[in-house]
């Protein structure tokens, strides 16, 4: 038996030192650099043993805990990290090295710039999907795919929309149809074969 024809034998496919990641953030200066900067900048030896008791150890620790623990908005990068790696079904390259994800194609309502919403605010994500190539049959399988995998992680409050990029797929029209249909998504869910696909599609984003 012939194994089945590739939509798109030959992609594109980008390295992953291309893919967009989020820039670190340099570490604060104290101040201008000067040669007693080590002196000016040093911990004052009140604040080490034996002159600091337990109470404020405690203290500083729960201070240090607390600064770890202070929330950031998820923002349209941390997306793109979710759902970038997952596999193409036809190649073992992810949709991210495949374009199909792209970090400027995530749009997030209210904006992240605006702090971190309540649990009470819904929160919109929308991801506009490029297939690589206009007729692509895997089109609506791709959409599930990403609303399967950011439903399984992100707050109750954030709602998920996903679609097809205008203009990027000959029947984009009747592909966001179909991915915003409640019921025709619920019922696809429960096929078993397709099941198998997305899981399949979902392991490489439970590797990072």
């Amino acid at each position: 038996m012939a194994a089945a024809a590739l939509d798109n034998a030959n992609p594109t496919i980008l390295s992953a030192s291309q893919l967009p990641t989020r820039q670190k953030r340099s570490a604060p200066r104290n101040g201008p650099d000067c040669r007693y900067s080590d002196l000016i900048f040093a911990k004052p030896s009140y604040m080490s043993r034996p002159f600091l008791q337990d109470d404020d150890i405690r203290y500083q620790d729960d201070t240090a805990t607390a600064d770890d623990l202070s929330a950031e908005p998820i923002d349209e990068q941390e997306i793109y990290d979710l759902i970038s790696s997952i596999t193409d079904p036809e190649h073992p390259v992810s949709l991210g090295q495949l374009s199909v994800i792209n970090l400027p194609d995530i749009h997030i309502t209210p904006s992240p710039a605006l702090g971190v919403p309540s649990p009470n605010t819904i929160v919109q994500v929308t991801v506009e999907l490029t297939p690589t190539v206009t007729h692509c049959s895997l089109a609506t399988v791709l959409g599930l795919g990403v609303r399967v995998r950011l439903e399984q992680v992100l707050p109750p409050n954030y709602r998920v929309e996903v679609i097809c990029k205008e203009n990027s797929h000959s029947q984009d029209d009747q592909v966001n149809k179909q991915l915003s249909d409640k019921e025709r998504v619920a019922a696809a869910l429960e096929n078993d074969s397709l099941r198998s696909v997305l899981d399949k599609m979902l392991e490489s984003c439970l590797e990072n």
